[in-house]
């Protein structure tokens, strides 16, 4: 009989912190509060919007998935703020949230981490921690650069398609020579001549490659394509 009282006890003082909690956040949930809130997730949204244009490195740049991340980070936060406030809509959130389904598909991994991100700093704003998600926001983006610096000194990615007359074959490789990293990727031979395909990576000088080929006898022709993969 007393080890009834006491789970009841117990369960009916879980339940009575557990209210109050909501009861108080209710409290603190003011139009100041929510706009402060707000703003400050605009702009860390912003800073996301900009670390992600200087530091993308993909073929195609999509201005839309970069305001998507600025509204993204003031969605979660007005949602973790309503969340916060009421136990019913609370549950009632997280069952709408569960069928949600978003079937779009993310080309990047660093896309993946730029939502992930953006979320972060919503939830994070929106708990009213804005101080930390300041201080996390600034830290990543000085990561972020510090990254895309000492990437962008190691070049960039390339795919060399060359077609050229098969006795270019040995001054197509001396101009190769030169670079660091060449990985041949394919050759097709034809009666109308040789084409060879190379994966490369290239300093920010890169329109002299194709220039230099240019002049070797032989080579009809050279296009530089920009690839995404690392180059082991």
């Amino acid at each position: 009989m007393n080890t009834q009282t006491e789970n009841i006890g117990a369960a009916d003082l879980f339940k009575r912190s557990v209210l109050e909690g909501f009861s108080l956040n209710n409290q603190n949930l003011t139009v100041p509060s929510v706009l402060v809130s707000l703003a400050s997730a605009f702009v860390l949204g912003l800073v996301i919007y900009y670390v992600y244009k200087k530091t993308y490195r993909g073929v195609l740049y999509s201005h839309s998935f970069n305001v998507s991340l600025v509204m993204l980070t003031m969605v979660t936060a007005m949602i973790i703020m309503c969340i916060s406030s009421n136990i019913g809509l609370t549950l009632g959130m997280v069952g709408a949230l569960s069928i949600v389904r978003f079937r779009t598909a993310v080309k990047d991994p660093m896309d993946t981490v730029f939502m992930f991100w953006a979320i972060a700093a919503g939830i994070t704003v929106g708990a009213n921690y804005i101080l930390y998600a300041i201080i996390g926001t600034l830290v990543i983006a000085v990561l972020l650069f510090l990254m895309t610096l000492l990437a962008s000194k190691a070049g960039e990615n390339y795919l060399l398609v060359i077609h050229h007359d098969e006795r270019a074959s040995k001054d197509i490789s001396g101009v190769l020579a030169k670079v660091p990293h060449v990985k041949l990727k394919s050759r097709s031979v034809t009666r109308n001549g040789v084409e060879t395909t190379y994966e490369l990576r290239l300093p920010q000088q890169r329109a002299n490659l194709a220039d230099a080929l240019l002049r070797v006898p032989g080579v009809f022709d050279a296009t530089l394509v920009a690839f995404q993969n690392e180059i082991a």
